[in-house]
């Protein structure tokens, strides 16, 4: 059984956790995510993402540490991949639950001062944006133009587009989907279910699970003789 290893929350710098700690608000440190990789030790991990990201910094550090880990990982986005946290999920193998979603935009951040230290923020915003496209680029394959226009633009997107992009390898559950029935007759499907296992596993019960589906078939086909006398 893969160990669990949740980034859940804002995504924090280590000075910054105590404080979420101590508010209780869920959060997402380098520190304690490095700790949980520790004590994996190299065995098989699933990381769960739920995060609408957070520091940059932090997620790149999440990011190296998950990249770098020596054992089998996959990723799971299931919930919000957004911001640094859709960096994180870039790290390694990935799945994206049907009803998630994945999100990345430019860098933003607070400045004041005169125009050069302006103009001196907006290149460091751009070398920021250029830093966290190249985990995208790594991953997608997508041009460096591409990846810097779906940033400027604050892209969102669902499971099967974040597939098609590239960003995620493919979303859960697809080869277990729900069947569905358009009928009123044949064979129940939990009825079928029972039947395979049964097979699989008989035992003494198998006269008693036989006589009560049997009685169930009955009763039903009753019920479907009488819906076809009233539809004539």
């Amino acid at each position: 059984m893969p160990k669990k290893i949740e980034v859940k929350g804002e995504i924090v710098g280590n000075s910054d956790a105590w404080i979420y700690e101590w508010l209780k608000i869920e959060h997402t440190s380098p520190q304690g995510f490095s700790k949980q990789l520790a004590e994996a030790n190299g065995e098989e991990i699933e990381v769960d993402i739920n995060s609408p990201g957070g520091s940059i910094f932090a997620g790149s550090e999440i990011y190296t540490a998950l990249r770098s880990y020596r054992g089998n990982k996959k990723i799971r986005i299931v919930g919000l991949a957004g911001s640094a946290a859709s960096v994180i999920a870039e790290a390694g193998e990935s799945e994206i639950s049907p009803t998630a979603m994945y999100m990345i935009h430019n860098v933003s951040s607070r400045a004041s001062g005169d125009y050069r230290a302006m103009e001196h923020q907006g290149e460091v915003l751009r070398a920021a944006n250029q830093a966290i496209a190249n985990a995208y680029i790594d991953k997608t394959g997508m041009s460096n133009e591409e990846l810097l226009n779906l940033m400027d633009n604050e892209t969102w997107l669902t499971a099967q587009d974040a597939v098609r992009y590239g960003f995620v390898d493919r979303v859960m559950f697809q080869d277990s989907r729900i069947p569905l029935t358009n009928t009123i007759g044949g064979i129940p499907p939990e009825t079928i279910e029972k039947l395979r296992n049964l097979i699989k596993n008989p035992s003494n019960k198998a006269t008693d699970f036989f006589d009560i589906e049997k009685q169930t078939a009955e009763s039903k086909l009753r019920l479907l003789n009488i819906e076809r006398s009233i539809l004539k």
